[in-house]
């Protein structure tokens, strides 16, 4: 869990206001890529203590992988079933934690951004509310500091993405750069995005 800003607590940057302003940025910037978006994840907000959080998950070290042990977002390719990156998104939200959310928590999508194999991933942002009221079934078998890694072409840097190292495990990869997207929705006007990355580029 991490706390996306200080100031301002749950009822500011989780405010019915601030809902409204974060709905309305993430439906104008429509839903490029995740109609074909091989994958989605649920970028998951709520509130501990009355105080704004994000909630991650651990991946489990027996699925083996190079994710093993990352922490990630709940999430998974899409099933011939789902009928977008939303149904996606909740579905396997459903499957790893044991929570059973409904359309109207879901705020938007962010934009589809490609993981490692170049396939897209579509980020689904929604309010779970206080985590203190709801009740977790973790799945076993599924899974505020910041820095930044500088990435080095042809002897020249070449792009940079962010890594955030608050707590005990390393948050890195697409889910840092899906985290920073969503602070820099939460809290546009003291959250400045610093990842650059370069043009057609599927690395992450």
């Amino acid at each position: 869990m991490a706390d996306p800003g200080t100031g301002g607590g749950a009822g500011g940057l989780l405010s019915s206001g601030s809902e409204r302003r974060c709905r309305a940025r993430l439906a104008a910037g429509g839903r490029r890529g995740t109609a074909a978006a091989a994958a989605a994840v649920l970028v998951p907000l709520c509130s501990v203590r009355g105080r704004p959080a994000l909630l991650f998950t651990l991946r489990s070290r027996r699925l083996g992988g190079p994710h093993s042990g990352d922490v990630s977002f709940p999430g998974g390719r899409r099933d011939p079933g789902d009928g977008d990156s939303v149904a996606t998104a909740l579905r396997e939200t459903r499957e790893e934690l044991g929570l059973a959310l409904g359309p109207p928590s879901v705020w938007g999508q962010l934009r589809a951004l490609p993981d490692l194999r170049g396939q897209t991933v579509a980020p689904v942002v929604a309010n779970l509310g206080p985590l203190e009221d709801l009740t977790l079934t973790p799945n076993p078998d599924e899974e505020e500091n910041q820095g930044y890694t500088h990435f080095r072409t042809a002897g020249r840097y070449s792009y940079t993405l962010p890594v955030f190292l608050n707590g005990p495990h390393k948050v890195w990869g697409l889910t840092a750069i899906i985290t920073e997207l969503t602070l820099e929705l939460l809290a546009p006007d003291h959250y400045r995005l610093k990842t650059h990355a370069p043009r057609h580029s599927s690395t992450v």
